[in-house]
């Protein structure tokens, strides 16, 4: 049984049998509320779930909490929906939740000691950080940082073969929130991967904490519908591309009339990565906290 000292004062002891089925559990580090008769969309729990029978990878959908640090808020409703009984423990991807974010930084702090010291585009105050690692779709899916750069990493489930994958090969990957473009990577050490570039080079991060909180954002706003349309990466990219035409052509008809060029500042504006995952409203609270 588990010790009652390892645990804050508050919480449910680790001891399971402590919770009825309707519990409702807050997260002591985010406030994030856990409800059985709503589940978890991130990770995808079906409503009528009690958070005693929540997988054993399970983490707080906001700040990657682990699941002992949550406490009892309420007992819940009274009654919850009838619910079909969780889907047996997957083996595959419950080792691969467990082992492959040490061995990810495991590998690229060695490249960092190894390779990339010194080099003029890594950021020497950032280190490496597998961030969030969690169930999606039979997969595990995670951020990666490190001080050249910061990916989404999707590794293969049990019934996926990337053997024949090349290194460079481009994919197309659809998440609630829109369409990201992953490369196809492999390592001895880590196998055949997928990745999504987010940021590289790293100099929009002043401290490995704040890289990290970023880290730690990603995916809830990665599987959130409601960055759909003005936070993800694809329809920036197509409205910067839009902008940047409308520019041009607006330039090369006063070429044509005998009028001033647009000067420089005119132009439209790079859109970070920061806004591309986040939205605006994302770009201007990370600019608040550079």
């Amino acid at each position: 049984m588990s010790d009652p000292r390892a645990f804050f004062e508050g919480s449910y002891l680790g001891d399971k049998a402590r919770l009825s089925p309707a519990a409702r559990l807050e997260c002591k580090v985010c406030w994030h509320v856990y409800d059985p008769a709503e589940g978890c969309e991130t990770w995808q729990i079906p409503p009528g779930t009690p958070f005693n029978a929540l997988p054993d990878h399970w983490r707080c959908p906001v700040c990657d909490g682990a699941r002992d640090q949550f406490m009892v808020l309420d007992g819940g409703a009274p009654h919850l929906p009838a619910v079909a009984a969780p889907p047996p423990p997957d083996p595959h991807l419950d080792a691969t939740l467990r082992e492959m974010p040490g061995r990810f930084e495991a590998v690229f702090r060695e490249i960092h000691a190894a390779k990339m010291k010194g080099v003029p585009f890594v950021n020497e105050t950032l280190g490496v950080k597998a961030v969030g690692f969690r169930a999606h779709e039979g997969r595990a899916l995670g951020v990666l940082v490190t001080p050249w750069f910061m990916n989404l990493v999707l590794l293969p489930g049990a019934g996926d073969d990337w053997s024949a994958l090349r290194t460079g090969d481009r994919e197309l990957i659809e998440f609630p929130s829109g369409s990201y473009e992953f490369l196809a990577a492999t390592r001895p050490e880590t196998g055949p991967y997928k990745a999504c570039s987010l940021f590289s080079p790293m100099f929009d991060f002043s401290s490995m904490l704040q890289a990290v909180e970023t880290a730690q954002a990603v995916l809830p706003a990665l599987l959130d519908p409601a960055n759909r349309e003005d936070g993800t990466r694809t329809g920036e990219i197509r409205r910067r591309a839009e902008a940047r035409l409308e520019a041009e052509a607006e330039a090369q008809r006063q070429a044509a009339e005998g009028a001033p060029a647009l000067p420089p500042h005119a132009a439209p504006a790079e859109v970070s990565r920061r806004a591309m995952i986040f939205g605006p409203r994302g770009e201007a609270a990370g600019s608040e906290g550079a």
